[in-house]
């Protein structure tokens, strides 16, 4: 097949296209420059797509011996990834950039672009697997090792999207095997250090960052029944399961520390309470899509698992579509979920879908 590479720079990208081309595909590589912003460079910097891996992932195309283009997505990455990642904290929610990221540039725009231009499929160095059923459906799975898998932040394709995808380190079975065959390979990206933290804010100050984006401003901080019980220096600036740099003047009847439950950036508050009120009994949200074929009976309530952060455990759970949302109702509660979240749900190893979180049901009361 002729198949387009997405080369971050990283060793896991490098392996992959090297893969892919000995597989006998006729492999083209692509980096994505997805920011103009200042401190994209390595200095200084956590994320990925920095300079320094856009000139590294043209020297592993080199040794490959493929041909390699720097793609300009940066317009498409602020209005899809930077604008979203503003607009879910302006309205309370804990948004996640990598998921978006995923669905709306490397398997939306590059993927759009990559069929325009006569290409089969996009191959990037995620840890997953695509198992193709006795009907020739395309499933989402979770990688052979589960310690580095990501099927959690690729949950968000759909079925099309699978059916142009490949990643060729699906069935590794560790990160160790990976960097000694980057290693064997002579690419330079074979030791360097994994991205983390958010890519578009290179500095990990996430909270600052926010402070110049988003516009904030004082206001209450309350408990549960609403009575004010401190004051805080911008809503936005607070996350669900928070419990340090909270400003209380006004201690917990019972001494107990407390925790931020919800934000409401409408009324600019935020709201805490006791550790076990982050404890949720069920998740839904509007925004869900299948990864493959859909449940046969989806408004029957089905067995399941649900994940809700990409390195969380996951939790037996009972998921249905109900009202124009997908439901899940957790077996034991699940503690800190956050609207903005993504939930995905797996059945086994494999990936059946995902929603954004909309809203939450805590196991507590608000009178307990």
């Amino acid at each position: 097949m002729r198949v387009l590479a997405a080369m971050s720079g990283g060793v896991d990208s490098s392996v992959a296209a090297a893969r892919a081309k000995d597989a006998g595909h006729d492999v083209v590589g692509v980096h994505l420059a997805l920011s103009r912003m200042p401190g994209t460079l390595r200095t200084g910097s956590r994320g990925c797509c920095t300079i320094e891996d856009a000139m590294d992932a043209r020297r592993v195309a080199d040794l490959i011996g493929i041909p390699f283009y720097v793609w300009d997505f940066s317009e498409r990455f602020k209005a899809d990834v930077v604008d979203d990642f503003i607009a879910e904290y302006e309205a309370g929610r804990t948004p996640n950039p990598c998921m978006r990221c995923n669905e709306r540039i490397k398997f939306a725009a590059l993927l759009e672009k990559a069929l325009a231009l006569g290409f089969d499929a996009v191959v990037t160095g995620h840890y997953a697997a695509i198992v193709t059923d006795a009907e020739g459906n395309r499933e989402l799975h979770r990688a052979a090792a589960w310690a580095k898998d990501q099927s959690y932040v690729l949950g968000v394709l759909t079925a099309e999207q699978l059916a142009h995808a490949m990643f060729p380190l699906g069935a590794t079975p560790s990160k160790a095997e990976v960097r000694a065959e980057a290693e064997a390979r002579g690419f330079v990206t074979a030791n360097k250090p994994d991205s983390y933290d958010i890519c578009f804010i290179p500095d990990g100050d996430t909270r600052g960052w926010l402070a110049e984006h988003v516009g904030i401003s004082n206001g209450a901080i309350v408990d549960r029944s609403g009575a004010v019980v401190g004051t805080h220096g911008g809503a936005q600036g607070y996350t669900v399961g928070q419990r340090r740099g909270l400003n209380l003047t006004v201690p917990a009847p019972d001494g107990r520390p407390r925790f931020v439950l919800e934000v409401k950036p409408q009324t600019n508050e935020v709201v805490v309470g006791p550790k076990e009120a982050l404890d949720i009994a069920e998740l839904a949200g509007s925004r869900f899509t299948w990864a493959g074929l859909p449940p046969q009976h989806p408004s029957d309530p089905f067995e399941c698992e649900v994940q809700i952060r990409a390195h969380a455990d996951p939790v037996p759970a009972v998921a249905v579509v109900r009202d124009g949302e997908l439901v899940i109702t957790p077996n034991a509660p699940i503690n800190g979920v956050a609207p903005g979240q993504t939930a995905v749900v797996y059945v086994g190893t494999r990936v059946l879908g995902q929603t954004t979180i909309d809203r939450t049901v805590s196991a507590v009361p608000a009178d307990v």
